[in-house]
């Protein structure tokens, strides 16, 4: 059968949109083509009857050629548009809200409180030309009252203090020595760790817990009786070269003035200072520890940053009768009340009458929310792809409160 050359036009075109991987169609290529394929039949059924009668006629290129090339267009303009919409970044927007929530008490009890300020001990010069240091006010209250609260409440170092630990059955000589070995342990470590370590010694040392016994020992075997305290290899070095200096310089007893004993190995004023009180009974300074030191400042009666400059302070004006006293007193109120880490402010009576500037009365908590949204182009929309909360305390100090100080047992109620 003859074929026409419209026919074969067509099946050039339709074998070369059928060539090569295949694309994706949209509806208006689709329709397209078959609107061309339509009327590729139609005309050839015409052409073919005028063939028939022209057969020797000569045919310029058929018109069906014309319309697939647009329509090809159309359809990679809609392809390629489809894709690139595709490929659009998307909008990211970060929301960063912070909102701050005071804890405040209930107004019932703010007339009942007094805020407290830090008012430390003031320097005087007289018409003399004399200086004096006048006591921070309201000093001899809080010292009562601290009095109290150590009185009710049990510390370690009420019995594993190292003022108790030597063996009241041995001599004298020897319970200064234990007293002093006692001191030298203390440093760094718990008053429970310290006191295992006297006792172990006291029951199991060769020939007893005194000096010739220590002198006699080896090093090995003394630090094996003291590895659980702080620094015990440093400290069994302290202790053996101490030993043989009051063998040789002190008559095998310890020093009984501050000079000679910061003049051992590892002894420094403070213990100095409690060594010479415990052990023989002079109270000539204050022993200033980290908690004399720490809840001393807390208080407001001065502001200093090193033991000595505490010590210096409360000399200063401290009645001398207190300045024994005053180190077990505070260090048994910082082991059972005024913690380093986690004050018992509600259990306090300073906090409770206003004394204390430093009682922590409220917290303020901090909400911090980041949501990450993503919005796209094609519809407009927003979608939340992430959302972080970061939550942050902070303590509100007595000091730091406008007005009445707070009542700590309201913390966090609703108001009455």
């Amino acid at each position: 059968m003859r074929t026409s050359r419209i026919a074969r036009d067509t099946s050039k075109i339709l074998a070369a949109t059928t060539r090569g991987p295949s694309l994706r169609r949209t509806r208006a290529a689709t329709n397209t083509l078959n609107a061309v394929e339509a009327g590729g039949v139609a005309k050839v059924g015409t052409r073919e009857s005028e063939s028939a009668v022209h057969d020797e006629a000569p045919h310029s290129d058929s018109d069906l050629s014309s319309v697939p090339d647009d329509a090809l267009s159309e359809s990679s303009d809609a392809i390629v548009g489809q894709k690139r919409k595709r490929r659009e970044p998307v909008t990211v927007k970060q929301e960063v809200k912070e909102v701050s929530i005071t804890a405040i008490t209930s107004p019932k009890n703010e007339s009942k409180s007094k805020k407290a300020r830090r008012v430390p001990a003031k320097k005087i010069t007289g018409k003399d030309g004399i200086v004096k240091v006048e006591p921070p006010p309201s000093w001899e209250e809080i010292y009562s009252l601290t009095r109290e609260m150590r009185n009710e409440n049990v510390a370690p170092v009420d019995t594993m203090g190292c003022e108790s630990l030597a063996d009241r059955t041995a001599s004298p000589r020897d319970q200064r020595f234990q007293t002093l070995i006692s001191l030298m342990l203390s440093s760094q470590t718990k008053d429970t760790v310290t006191a295992v370590a006297i006792k172990g010694m006291q029951e199991r040392m060769p020939g007893g817990f005194n000096l010739e016994s220590v002198i006699a020992l080896e090093p090995q075997a003394l630090n094996a009786f003291i590895n659980k305290v702080g620094f015990h290899n440093l400290k069994t070095k302290y202790i053996k070269n101490a030993a043989e200096i009051l063998r040789d310089k002190f008559n095998s007893d310890i020093p009984d003035t501050i000079q000679g004993l910061t003049s051992l190995p590892g002894v420094g004023p403070k213990m100095a200072y409690l060594c010479l009180s415990a052990a023989w009974g002079r109270d000539e300074g204050i022993g200033v520890d980290v908690h004399v030191h720490r809840i001393t400042n807390l208080w407001g009666w001065h502001k200093t940053t090193k033991p000595e400059e505490t010590r210096a302070a409360l000399e200063s004006w401290l009645p001398k009768g207190k300045w024994h006293d005053i180190n077990n007193l505070l260090v048994g109120f910082g082991q059972t009340i005024c913690l380093p880490v986690g004050k018992k402010c509600g259990e306090c009576k300073l906090a409770d009458r206003g004394l204390c500037p430093s009682a922590v009365v409220g917290k303020k908590t901090r909400v911090k929310k980041e949501s990450l949204l993503v919005k796209t182009e094609e519809n407009d929309a927003s979608a939340t792809l992430s959302e972080t909360t970061v939550v942050t305390h902070k303590t509100v100090k007595a000091e730091e409160i406008k007005g009445s100080v707070v009542d700590i047992e309201d913390i966090g109620r609703h108001a009455r």
